[in-house]
């Protein structure tokens, strides 16, 4: 078999981790809540942070697809974690409030 072959293996196999891994980000402060009051979220929260998640699933997916060697690919990967985290600070401290 060829590594092409092996891709959408891969793909899914990222995809489904992906999905666990936001799944376990959504349900750490849906725990957190039944034991603190100091983590206060609200859906709309939830909903920013799904949101949040998945363009930068979608960032990553598209890295991943479009690039066609390893250096675009990691710099796709690297540019989506970086818009995701710059906004995700850029909400934690109430910017865009």
């Amino acid at each position: 078999m060829s590594a092409i072959e092996h891709r959408p293996d891969r793909l899914q196999q990222f995809r489904l981790g992906f999905a666990l891994l936001a799944i376990a980000i959504l349900a750490a402060p849906m725990i957190a809540m039944q034991f603190t009051r100091e983590v206060a979220w609200g859906p709309g929260d939830f909903i920013v942070v799904a949101g949040l998640l998945a363009a930068l699933f979608a960032g990553i997916e598209l890295a991943l697809r479009a690039a066609r060697n390893r250096a675009g690919r990691i710099a796709g990967i690297v540019l989506s974690l970086a818009v995701f985290l710059t906004v995700w600070a850029e909400l934690a401290v109430g910017i865009f409030d």
